[in-house]
C-alpha cells in the first residue's frame, strides 16, 4: 500500500484548451497498470481541443453545467452526476457551459504501446456556442 503525494494543481496548456482550465492529477499508474486518473476544472467557456484516446475515456461530472461533443454529433449538455463513457478513437471534446464552471473527473489507460491521447484542432466558436441538447436521465 502507498499514500501517494498531494501533486500541485497545474493549468492546462494554451494549445489544448480554450479558456481557463485547471488539472489535478490523482493517479498515473506505472507498469504494469496504465491508468490515469485527474480532476479537470473548467471555467465557463472554457474547453478542450478536440482529442481521442486510445482505449477511450470516462468522464464522471462533479460540478456545474457542461458541454461535450462527439465529432459528427450534437452538442450535449451535461450535469452533475453525469458520467459519460467515450468509446477508443471516437474523436470528441468537452468544457464548461458559456456562462457556469464545470467539473469532472476523467479516468483513461494508456494503450499497451503507450499512446495516449492524440490531440487535434481547438473546436471553433460556431460548434460550441451550437444550441446544446439535454439527455433524458
Amino acid at each position: 500500500m502507498e499514500i501517494l503525494p498531494e501533486r500541485p494543481t497545474t493549468k492546462a496548456s494554451a494549445e489544448l484548451f480554450t479558456g481557463d482550465a485547471w488539472l489535478d492529477q490523482i493517479v498515473r499508474g506505472e507498469s504494469p497498470s496504465r491508468i490515469r486518473v485527474a480532476v479537470v476544472r473548467f471555467a465557463p467557456g472554457a474547453r478542450n481541443a478536440w482529442h481521442v484516446h486510445a482505449v477511450g475515456q470516462t468522464l464522471h461530472v462533479t460540478d456545474g453545467i457542461g458541454r461535450i461533443q462527439a465529432r459528427g454529433g450534437e452538442v450535449l449538455e451535461i450535469r452533475a452526476g453525469d458520467t459519460i463513457v467515450t468509446a477508443p478513437g471516437e474523436w470528441h471534446w468537452h468544457g464548461a457551459a458559456p456562462d457556469r464552471f464545470m467539473t469532472h473527473v476523467t479516468v483513461y489507460e494508456a494503450a499497451d504501446d503507450g499512446s495516449e491521447t492524440e490531440w487535434g484542432d481547438q473546436v471553433a466558436d460556431a460548434d460550441y456556442t451550437a444550441p446544446p441538447v439535454r439527455h433524458a436521465r
